[in-house]
């Protein structure tokens, strides 16, 4: 915790393709919380190879931003851990992950910062506060803290904010607040994960490592759902696109997902990560067959 005498040190750390104006709002709000706040701001952003300008336009209008530009070949996970990487080597007090398309709260950073205080006084300072995000136009839950449902271990259920806050199992990347002894103790996200995962995976190793995570009561900004539509879940996709897409990058990219299975589902690894393709080809398999009878 910093002294009385100086204000407190915070580093976001955020990672962006090809939405400029959408990259550019998101740090204004950011600044914005900043200055209510009345934390030292400081920000590192990876680009990965945007085509749009996204990097010079955040030099232009957020010099305080650290760009970083990659090759293109990062995605979230990879792009999140350089820029993680680039923030851990100065010493801040506070380091907090952020969506680029999530405008927080005016409010946000302080009500985060005031849930760690107060659970810093009953627990150790490796804490990792999660901020939950909600949709522009209907006001729900989108992303946030999550828990195991049931009995299938890679099955979970987002966790509905409330007036207190709630200790979590892990997390979506958008809002995280963490504290330095949290990453002195979780080290950063791990690169092995292409894409998604990566911030899954880092919440249940947070939590074996004693960084205890918690999602912070209330709402902290917005950030719209990312639809089925198109996906590899779309039934209406066609089967061979559907078998292409669970295999990609933004799916379930078969190395990925064995380590998270192995890492994180016990015995029943062999099974939960043959699951999801199994079931698509089965999905195939019936659509062929109806498709025969017809």
């Amino acid at each position: 915790m910093a002294s009385p005498s100086r204000r407190l040190r915070l580093c976001a750390m955020l990672t962006c393709f090809n939405r400029r104006e959408v990259t550019l709002s998101g740090l204004a709000a950011l600044r914005s919380s900043a200055a209510v706040a009345g934390v030292e701001l400081h920000a590192v952003l990876v680009d990965d190879a945007s085509s749009d300008g996204t990097a010079a336009a955040v030099r232009e209008q957020a010099p305080w931003v650290d760009v970083i530009e990659s090759e293109g070949d990062l995605y979230w996970c990879r792009g999140m851990h350089r820029a993680c990487e680039r923030a851990f080597q100065q010493a801040h007090d506070y380091y907090l992950w952020l969506n680029d398309d999530t405008i927080l709260d005016i409010d946000a950073l302080p009500r985060l910062l005031a849930c760690q205080a107060e659970l810093q006084e009953r627990d150790d300072d490796a804490l990792i506060i999660v901020g939950s995000t909600r949709d522009t136009n209907t006001g729900l839950t989108t992303y946030g803290g999550k828990r195991h449902s049931g009995w299938w271990p890679t099955r979970f259920v987002r966790v509905t904010p409330s007036a207190q806050a709630q200790r979590i199992e892990t997390f979506d990347g958008n809002i995280v607040l963490l504290s330095r002894a949290a990453t002195l103790r979780a080290g950063n996200l791990d690169p092995i994960f292409e894409h998604a995962m990566g911030d899954t995976d880092y919440g249940l190793r947070a939590n074996k490592m004693g960084a205890a995570t918690w999602l912070a009561p209330g709402s902290y900004g917005l950030c719209n759902d990312n639809p089925m539509t198109g996906t590899y879940r779309d039934p209406t996709v066609p089967w061979l696109r559907r078998w292409a897409l669970i295999r990609s990058r933004k799916g379930l990219p078969h190395r990925s997902w064995l380590i998270f299975n192995q890492r994180h589902c016990g015995l029943m690894w062999p099974a939960t990560f043959a699951w999801p393709y199994l079931r698509l080809v089965l999905e195939g398999l019936r659509d062929w067959r109806r498709g025969g009878q017809a």
